[in-house]
């Protein structure tokens, strides 16, 4: 069970945080300002029509930028093998089912392939899953169900009212929007419930108190929202009424992020408390509890925490600050603590106990729970490990996994301790295990095939010095033969934002596309990110935000230098908040790259709070409309940067025109500015799929391979003339 229920939250892929202008090192060269005055207000911003969705002008710039960028790189001899072999992963059934524990035991799984490409909701027993061909009944078919009404829907989730979970609140996206239509299904006779519950499209989400009452936070209509967007109201609904009959029972400030409810539950399903979401920004929200009699009472906890389990009457809570609780005990940032949920809740002073205290290059990635364990996630230097603790002393025990590589906690049994546990390394194929948490059994349920030639590559693990002195690690992987002579072309990859870590993973598209063709694949673990907790994402937000990027660039220079590669071989890649990333990259060192592919990017950053989910992320980066923080964002601002004279490399920029999260105006802004200025672009938008840039299996496929017939031709061929 996972509680976090900050609206925002779902947009954890896709932002980041803000800075001030940080001193350069003296190998730095000076990056000339953009022109005084454009976009620093909408009267100096030539192109704010782009920023019209499906605005008829700004709908015939886009097509006729796909029709050029398409023309080129799917002209090129390359692409058709790039975007057959990116195909052939992506829909291949030679892929492990993410499986998902029901409440009898059985386990769920949604699956996408070629004959399934918006996917299928499908389920089988725990011994079926098991062996090598399960046998899969199908739940929803969302292929079918888009065919016969007519519609363009990318499933969303589902949500199935405890403890049976027959009935589901199935959440469907209209081309792959963050808004979705909630209906209600019957997962017994596998179709939508005649009369049942039927949400309208909005952000926002429902849940169930009981079959017949459902906590919903939607968009009711004029002033039922926040700056962000999110919903700014909780409402009770019960059956039979309409939406707009629901009574308010919560309601935040117009400012806040957003406002949820959801319930805490034990194992058996019964509802121990109904919870309140106040999202006050995207770190900071309030928790109130719905008493019986329909007041609310505000909980003492940290603004900056994360209710994040319920085990053996045990509540499980992360603090991302340092804290005093009402009992008198003293916390840290990224303590993991617990309290008896009802003792707690009669009297907030009753002392919690400290599960977790992580060491400085340490981090608890997630947390999950079985019937009567808490399992947890914990990654030492960026690699990790899988402990379970017991709540009567809270005492641990290590699951006897692979090392140095990537672990994923999922989904876990609520009628024993059964849970799977995922491993997977940059090399080391994807593997499923199936980990009794009682006992400590760890069993190997699937593992994949290689799906790359891995033979003769390594992974190594370097620091790089960033301006201020901070080490920052990273990872290579590589062939072992690669030559230190900076003729290796390499691709960066870089995110840095939101508390979000990267961490060793096995990709087929990048094995196959790239390293197996002599590439070099490297991640930079900058602060801003998750990797060594909280204080490591904290020390590149606001103000300090320009520290990750100093970082990022700090790893191209160490890369340069150890000769893995030069300026020539050398591109980035990042999107949301990454591909802010890459825009600072591109405005501030131009001269360490030659190749940057921007995806679905940040990149106005005087007017990110005003679009879609902008506000959300004021959070992270500050906020615009106040001069002392305008003046952190303004130094690294990539869309006012731009400038004319640069070394500025052709880039690749590509968003969606369904994504409701980061609005597309600031990837067409950057290409339309880039071409004023001389530069050539290469810019695609995919009209469908949302912020995720594929509502479907064959669009993710062409994205990827034009990325790569991107990078062979900036890396691989002799480079061009810069």
């Amino acid at each position: 069970m996972n509680f976090r229920t900050l609206a925002s939250a779902a947009a954890l892929c896709l932002a980041a945080g803000a800075a001030p202008a940080m001193a350069h090192t003296s190998d730095t060269p000076a990056v000339s300002a953009a022109p005084a005055g454009f976009a620093t207000s909408d009267a100096t911003d030539p192109y704010l029509w782009l920023e019209e969705v499906e605005g008829d002008r700004a709908m015939e710039w886009v097509k006729a930028h796909n029709e050029a960028s398409l023309g080129v790189l799917q002209g090129d001899p390359r692409y058709a093998t790039l975007h057959q072999q990116a195909l052939d992963i992506v829909q291949s059934r030679d892929r492990i089912p993410s499986p998902g524990f029901t409440h009898d035991g059985h386990v769920d799984n949604f699956w996408q392939d070629a004959d399934h490409v918006r996917g299928v909701w499908r389920r089988t027993t725990l011994d079926s899953y098991r062996t090598e061909a399960p046998q899969w009944e199908t739940i929803l078919d969302l292929d079918a169900l888009s065919a016969a009404e007519g519609a363009n829907w990318v499933y969303k989730g589902a949500s199935c009212l405890p403890p049976e979970e027959r009935y589901c609140l199935i959440s469907l996206s209209n081309g792959g929007k963050d808004a979705v239509t909630i209906r209600e299904f019957d997962s017994v006779t596998k179709t939508f419930v005649e009369g049942g519950i039927n949400l309208p499209e909005s952000k926002g989400g429902a849940s169930w108190i009981d079959k017949d009452t459902l906590l919903i936070a939607r968009d009711f209509g004029e002033g039922s929202l926040t700056d962000s967007g999110y919903p700014r109201t909780v409402r009770l609904l019960k059956r039979g009424q309409s939406v707009d009959q629901a009574v308010e029972v919560f309601a935040g400030q117009k400012t806040d992020v957003s406002v949820s409810g959801y319930t805490l539950r034990d194992a058996d399903g019964a509802v121990q408390a109904v919870l309140l979401n106040r999202g006050i920004n995207f770190y900071e929200s309030e928790t109130w509890r719905l008493n019986p009699d329909g007041t609310t009472t505000r909980l003492d906890l940290p603004l900056k925490s994360n209710i994040n389990a319920l085990v053996a009457g045990q509540m499980v809570v992360t603090t991302d600050q340092d804290w005093t609780a009402p009992s008198g005990q003293e916390f840290k940032t990224g303590d993991v603590i617990a309290w008896d949920l009802q003792a707690w809740l009669a009297d907030p002073k009753t002392p919690a106990k400290l599960v977790i205290r992580p060491g400085a290059r340490e981090a608890v990635e997630a947390i999950n729970t079985t019937r009567n364990r808490l399992v947890v996630a914990l990654y030492e230097n960026v690699r990790g490990s899988v402990y379970v603790y017991d709540p009567a002393d809270w005492s641990r025990t290590r699951l006897d996994l692979p090392q140095n590589v990537t672990v994923g906690v999922g989904s876990a049994s609520e009628q024993d301790d059964k849970i799977f546990v995922s491993v997977a390394g940059y090399l080391n194929p994807s593997s499923l295990y199936l980990a009794d948490a009682a006992t400590g059994a760890v069993a190997l349920t699937k593992s994949l095939p290689a799906k790359f030639d891995a033979a003769g590559m390594r992974v190594d693990q370097f620091e790089a010095r960033s301006a201020d002195g901070t080490m920052i690690p990273y990872f290579v992987v590589h062939k072992e033969a690669m030559a230190l002579d900076g003729s290796n072309p390499t691709l960066l990859y870089g995110y840095g934002g939101f508390q979000s870590s990267l961490l060793p993973g096995y990709s087929p598209t990048v094995g196959k596309l790239w390293l197996e063709r002599g590439g070099v694949y490297v991640i930079a673990n900058t602060r801003g990110g998750g990797e060594f907790g909280p204080k490591w994402h904290q020390a590149a937000q606001q103000e300090n935000r320009q520290r990750a990027h100093e970082d990022f660039q700090a790893v191209a220079q160490d890369l340069i230098a150890r000769g893995v590669t030069s300026q020539p071989h050398l591109g980035v890649m990042g999107g949301s908040q990454g591909g802010l990333f890459m825009g600072a990259m591109l405005t501030q060192r131009p001269d360490l790259i030659n190749a940057a592919v921007i995806q679905v990017p940040l990149f106005d950053m005087l007017r990110f709070h005003k679009l879609l989910a902008g506000a959300s992320w004021i959070g992270e980066y500050g906020d615009p409309d106040i001069p002392e923080q305008r003046a952190w964002i303004e130094q690294y601002s990539p869309y006012q940067k731009l400038a004319a004279g640069q070394p500025y490399p052709e880039v690749f920029i590509h968003t969606s025109t369904k994504d409701d999260r980061v609005h597309p105006g600031h990837a067409r802004k950057a290409a339309a500015r880039m071409e004023e200025l001389g530069y050539p672009v290469l810019f695609y938008e995919n009209t469908d799929g949302g912020h995720a840039a594929g509502a479907n299996l064959r669009e993710t496929a062409r994205r990827i391979a034009l990325e790569y017939t991107y990078l062979t031709r900036r890396l691989m061929d002799q480079p061009a003339s810069q």
